[in-house]
């Protein structure tokens, strides 16, 4: 299929071939959640911890006799039962990684790219260079582009701290390279903004 390239100034200059394999496939609901849950558990580090009694400081004395004195018995202050005592059942350390298989992840990639293509919430712009960062410049050619004030993913091509030091400033703007993107990140943002020389970038990466 083909879609229009618009220039920074958001008038159509050309057009460009997608390949209907990647962006014109069938939204895949469920591999697109698993994607996105395999994506947030893999950033949690897992290290909660709580101490159980036996890791509580303190609380080796028995804090008074067992009879006599009308009251419960109790054996140490750091009981779960006692303020300041252990926690039972409390959270340990443990590893929250998931692991998807190669295709599952690209068919949740592909229908998330697909997805916002069908929605009309994927443009494509042609490649402009900027000399230095200018939040001001980036956020001109975002408004030209009627995606200012929008929730938007940036694609880029390869690095550039030019760009991304441009728009890393700008309110509900993400600025990402074409190869390393992710399920989470194309459907965390309604609309997404490739660079031209990304989309061959972006189309490589599920060739590899």
């Amino acid at each position: 299929m083909t879609v229009d390239v618009y220039s920074k100034e958001g008038k159509v200059v050309g057009q460009i071939e997608l390949l209907d394999e990647i962006f014109g496939v069938e939204p895949h609901e469920h591999a697109m959640h698993m994607a996105v849950v395999a994506y947030l558990a893999n950033q949690r580090q897992g290290t909660h911890k709580t101490k159980v009694r036996s890791e509580v400081s303190g609380g080796g004395k028995k804090p008074w006799r067992q009879k006599g004195r009308g009251t419960a018995r109790a054996g140490s202050i750091r009981s779960p039962l006692w303020v300041h005592g252990g926690t039972i059942h409390g959270p340990k350390p443990r590893d929250y990684t998931m692991k998807l298989n190669k295709k599952l992840k690209a068919l949740a990639r592909k229908s998330a790219l697909s997805l916002r293509l069908s929605e009309g919430n994927l443009i494509v712009v042609e490649d402009f260079a900027m000399e230095q960062p200018k939040t001001k410049e980036f956020y001109t050619v975002l408004k030209n582009l009627n995606l200012a004030g929008e929730k938007t993913l940036v694609l880029l091509p390869e690095k550039s701290d030019v760009h991304y030091l441009s728009a890393r400033n700008i309110e509900n703007v993400s600025v990402f390279y074409a190869d390393k993107i992710s399920t989470y990140h194309i459907l965390a943002h309604k609309k997404l903004l490739i660079f031209k020389s990304a989309v061959e970038q972006l189309q490589a990466s599920f060739q590899n």
